[in-house]
């Protein structure tokens, strides 16, 4: 049924007009109603189109609409998981989905390993806490549909049952990223804290010296990096292996994995110095035949092997220096280069002067009081001895580090004490002195100097892996889990690389954790009006949110429809 008009007479009238079919089957037309001419219809038909209204409970012409219900779904981060799902996917990590597809695991593992990478770096959790940061985001491209603690856990078992397949994917993804034609790789460790009290088979938790000077159940991880500050390598060691035991089964594995590197500059730490490591070092060959180049600092406490060469050295151009002098000498078939900065130099001069004249003060007052009461004259307090006088001085120089030069005269019966003045010069011709051990051709001493200050970089990673990605402390027990939580967290370090070196170039002014929080205001929110089906969107990006895309080279987030909500 519906409304037709129609002309008579020059006249046009509103009709109500219905379809039929007659005994024959063909459709026609007749007219139910002549609702009056069309000039004269005005408000005299509301009440017939309001009656109809009623009748299919509508709301009557002119009446207010009832105001929609609407139900708010709490709004979901998207913006920094987006962007790092998208970083993990460009630099090819999704290959890890091939690794783990051959397994007969039910779990997507895949998803399960990045989820707990960008976890590391959005909201770094435990594994129980990884649960419940994932109910404030939107995942793009995430698979599963629930995830537990156990699904976690045999993720990072699965990680280890196939350590080879994961790292030679993560091999593969670095090798464009690296210079092929001259590789500087700077190698250092640094403890991990580890909590628990349980022994295992094979535990690497073991008690040792922490970074931070304290003896603690920990675990030892060497990671190695590019000039540049990409991390390429990673492994775990027990928490008291020696620094030196390390260099060589490292250097090995970085060797093995990245074969095509035409030259390769090693630069490691003062702690990874031995003769035993030197002479092993100049055996090493790549893979083209070309002898490894390493550059390597000497320990202070090895200092005194250069005396012969660094007298003559520090009297002729460092003693009136005022600014950073340089020198380059032979020293076993090998280049030493020594760099002197005055300002360094004069500063620890005068602080250890300082520390020298607090501890004679000190000790000349034990010695005072000792005559005053041989001599009969009483003080307050208990009474002191020599032999007392003796261990308190001798621990208070110890804790200086000054035994060298003040010598406590532990043998005799009397309290004395002595100034080592040939020590005392000696530790101020090193100060501010850098010794450098390297084999490497074609560099000058300036560009030995370089690189090896740019080793400051790896600490500047630990930090990261130690404050924002939280690797430590770990409460896992087993060692092969251990193991598995430092792969999560090295992921996560080249994940905060990549970010920081595109950020770096696009001069964007952010760094990896402002950008982050930066995105994480980009929000997923779903809606419902009147009871109906969700409706989905994704706030609209501010303009620093969309620099820092286009700093990173990732797209806006894209439709709704590609989250999972769990």
């Amino acid at each position: 049924m519906h409304v037709k008009l129609t002309t008579s007479g020059g006249r046009r009238y509103v009709q109500l007009v219905e379809s039929y079919r007659d005994e024959a089957g063909r459709v026609k037309k007749r007219t139910v109603a002549t609702l009056g001419r069309a000039e004269q219809v005005d408000g005299s038909l509301d009440a017939v189109i309001n009656g109809l209204l009623k009748i299919t409970g509508r709301a009557p012409m002119g009446a207010k609409p009832p105001a929609p219900t609407v139900s708010f779904e709490s709004a979901r981060a998207l913006g920094n998981v987006w962007a790092l799902t998208e970083l993990w996917k460009s630099l090819g990590f999704s290959e890890l989905r091939r690794v783990f597809r051959r397994t007969r695991r039910t779990t997507d593992v895949e998803a399960l390993i990045r989820l707990m990478v960008l976890n590391r770096l959005c909201d770094p959790e435990s594994k129980l806490g990884v649960l419940r940061w994932v109910q404030t985001v939107a995942l793009p491209d995430f698979g599963p549909k629930a995830v537990t603690h156990q699904q976690l856990l045999r993720s990072l078992d699965a990680l280890m049952d196939h350590q080879d397949e994961v790292d030679a994917v993560v091999a593969g993804l670095l090798r464009p990223l690296i210079d092929q034609d001259l590789s500087v790789v700077f190698y250092d460790l640094t403890t991990i804290r580890s909590e628990g009290l349980s022994q295992q088979a094979g535990d690497v938790r073991q008690y040792g010296m922490a970074k931070e000077g304290l003896i603690a159940r920990q675990f030892m991880l060497g990671v190695v990096q590019t000039a540049e500050g990409l991390p390429i390598y990673h492994e775990v060691f027990d928490g008291n292996t020696a620094e030196t035991r390390t260099l060589l089964p490292t250097l090995s594995k970085v060797l093995e994995r990245f074969p095509s590197v035409q030259r390769l500059v090693l630069v490691a730490d003062r702690g990874l110095l031995s003769l035993d490591n030197l002479e092993a070092l100049k055996a090493v060959r790549l893979a083209s035949g070309k002898p490894l180049e390493f550059i390597v600092a000497v320990p202070g406490r090895r200092y005194n092997e250069f005396i012969e060469l660094l007298e003559p050295f520090h009297e002729q151009q460092c003693a009136t220096a005022t600014q950073e002098v340089i020198s380059e000498q032979a020293w076993n078939d090998l280049r030493l280069v020594v760099a002197h900065d005055p300002v360094t130099a004069a500063t620890k001069t005068q602080q250890r002067n300082e520390r020298i004249d607090a501890l004679i003060r000190q000790a000349d007052q034990w010695s005072g009081k000792l005559t005053e009461q041989d001599e009969g004259v009483k003080h307050r307090g208990r009474k002191l001895s020599d032999s007392g006088a003796k261990a308190r001085l001798y621990h208070a120089v110890s804790e200086a580090h000054l035994s060298r030069i003040i010598k406590v005269d532990l043998g005799e019966e009397l309290f004395s004490y002595h100034i080592d003045e040939k020590a005392k010069r000696l530790a101020e011709m090193m100060d501010g002195k850098l010794l450098l051990v390297t084999n490497a051709e074609g560099l000058s001493a300036q560009s030995v100097i370089q690189r090896y200050k740019s080793l400051a970089d790896i600490e500047r990673g630990f930090k990261v892996l130690k404050s924002e990605i939280e690797i430590g402390p770990v409460y896992h027990r087993l060692p092969e889990r251990i193991r598995a939580h430092a792969s999560i967290c090295f992921m996560a370090l080249i994940l905060h690389r990549v970010m920081r070196s595109r950020l770096k170039a696009a001069d964007a002014g952010y760094t990896p954790e402002r950008a982050l929080e930066q995105l994480q205001r980009i929000q997923h929110h779903r809606v419902r009006l009147n009871g109906g089906e969700p409706v989905a969107g994704v706030s609209t990006p501010s303009t620093e949110q969309n620099e820092v895309l286009h700093a990173l080279g990732i797209e806006k987030p894209a439709a709704p429809e590609q989250l999972a909500l769990l």
